[in-house]
């Protein structure tokens, strides 16, 4: 294609040349005529001159003659150069079609860099950020993994110490059982059999402040009173020491006293600001602490009905309360912030804090005050040192989480209860199962279900899902009855001092029995 527009822009310049000789031809022919005359005029003056102007004439011709032959390489030079200036032209509207389009694509290239720019910019800084934050992990590692090294070193020790202390443990025990079995032996001799029971458990009940109030427990079978206690249901109950009268706590933010005998209400105790989850009393019968989902705890003299401690520190829902029975002046409480608390109700301020990673569900003070047992979420009952917050033995109680600890009166037996609907009684000297009492039907009703031991340490009592109160007996771990007059779960059961009656309490009210 491009060949064939070649040859034809010659064949145009030829014709254009050819035409532009013509012309000159033609204009020569033209000036030749108009001339004629005059040299005819000039030579007949000059007829004697004919021959120089012959001569002159001839040269004048022989130089017409070269320049027609230098307009003739004109000429064709001008049609070359002409056909050199159309390929010109025709390459430079290429080159600059090709100007344009690199032009273009440079464009599209720089936008392109640009774009690329501000990602690379971007992936700077999120690069840099990844960097920190990986330095910052890394830190936190090697603090996590010295901190690892230094808690595995002290557990070892630990549990080295705790072998070593249980060994010891072991050499008492069987210290201990060996005196036992020797008085026993003189004492049946002798016919004090009974008195030897006594003191071996560390009961002597008529040496007791109260014991002429004391009666021998009986198996309830039949509903004496029935309270509408609070609204939403009743999650607490204690008997005053050596009385008759009961305490409940419930989710309307209340404490309430009741007269059993007549299961007429004596008092309300205000200033709650949650549900009651736990209820505790001081062993001479002044002051009431409950345990509250508000975070807090709270002391009322219990004749003036009002509050002298809001004891404040946690910060969960406080779910268990007890006071040591040693002293009216310490009080140990467990809340959801996984950790356990000793105050001093003299000065109305925390003295220990104990931190543990299982959230406490229950826990009570030892018979001399220096112990604390704690029951757990995964399932353990632990024992802790009140003075130096140290965690003193350890054993796996329930398969589910720990709901309810009660201590005998003689507190050489700790009963626990569990989400597992199981009720274990431990010895508190070897930590060892006594006995575990269970029953068809007999379902745990919460995370806070309180099961109690009767006041001779003969019988357990427990509710349950299904509105049931079943009571065992703990020589036998047989069930010797089942309490239905419950319509609704059963939270808490507890049992007077002066050995009776029994109450419980669900979340529609109370029973007294």
């Amino acid at each position: 294609m491009m060949a064939k527009s070649s040859k034809s822009q010659e064949e145009i310049a030829n014709k254009a040349i050819q035409h532009a000789l013509k012309a000159l031809r033609k204009r020569h022919l033209a000036e030749e005529g108009a001339h004629a005359p005059a040299f005819e005029a000039l030579s007949r003056p000059i007829a004697s001159q004919g021959s120089e102007w012959k001569e002159k004439a001839e040269n004048l011709q022989l130089e017409l003659q070269q320049c027609y032959k230098a307009q003739s390489r004109l000429s064709e030079q001008l049609v070359v150069e002409v056909a050199e200036s159309r390929a010109a032209k025709s390459l430079v509207q290429e080159k600059e079609t090709a100007i344009n389009d690199l032009q273009k694509e440079l464009t599209e290239l720089r936008d392109e860099c640009s774009q690329l720019k501000i990602d690379l910019k971007e992936k700077i800084q999120a690069l840099e950020l990844v960097v920190s934050e990986n330095t910052e992990l890394k830190a936190q590692l090697e603090q996590m993994t010295l901190k690892a090294k230094n808690t595995e070193a002290e557990n070892k020790m630990l549990v080295d110490r705790w072998m070593l202390e249980k060994m010891k443990d072991a050499e008492r025990l069987n210290e201990v059982n060996a005196l036992y079995e020797d008085m026993v032996e003189r004492l049946k001799a002798s016919g004090l059999e009974k008195l030897a029971r006594q003191q071996v458990d560390g009961i002597v009940r008529r040496s007791e402040e109260g014991a002429e109030f004391f009666l021998e427990p009986t198996n309830p079978s039949t509903c004496k009173y029935r309270l509408h206690a609070h609204e939403g249901g009743c999650a607490s109950a204690l008997f005053e020491y050596n009385s008759s009268k009961l305490i409940t706590g419930g989710q309307d933010r209340s404490v309430k006293v009741w007269d059993t005998n007549t299961g007429s209400l004596s008092s309300n105790l205000h200033g709650c600001l949650g549900s009651v989850l736990d209820l505790t009393i001081t062993h001479d019968n002044q002051s009431v602490i409950a345990a509250s989902s508000s975070n807090n705890l709270y002391v009322w003299d219990i004749n003036s009905g009002r509050v002298r401690h809001t004891l404040t520190g946690h910060t969960d829902k406080v779910c268990a309360v007890d006071v040591s029975k040693m002293s009216n002046r310490h009080v140990v409480s467990a809340a959801y912030d996984r950790t356990i608390k000793v105050w001093d109700l003299v000065k109305g301020y925390c003295t220990n804090t104990i931190i543990f990673y299982s959230n406490c569900n229950a826990l009570c003070f030892s018979m001399d005050g220096l112990t604390i047992f704690s029951g757990h979420v995964d399932g353990n009952l632990r024992l802790w040192d009140i003075q130096t917050g140290k965690l003193l033995s350890e054993v796996a109680a329930h398969s589910q989480a720990v709901t309810s600890i009660s201590l005998s009166r003689n507190g050489n037996v700790v009963l626990t209860s569990g989400r597992d609907n199981l009720h274990n009684l431990f010895d508190v000297r070897s930590l060892e199962v006594c006995s575990t009492l269970r029953a068809t039907g007999n379902r745990v009703a919460s995370n806070w279900s309180r099961s109690c031991i009767s006041p001779d340490d003969n019988y357990v009592a427990a509710g349950s899902a299904d509105g049931s109160v079943y009571i065992w007996s703990v020589s036998k771990a047989d069930i010797v009855s089942t309490l239905k007059e419950h319509s609704s779960s059963v939270l808490c059961c507890t049992w007077s001092g002066v050995g009776k009656p029994l109450a419980s309490a669900d979340k529609n009210g109370v029973t007294i029995r």
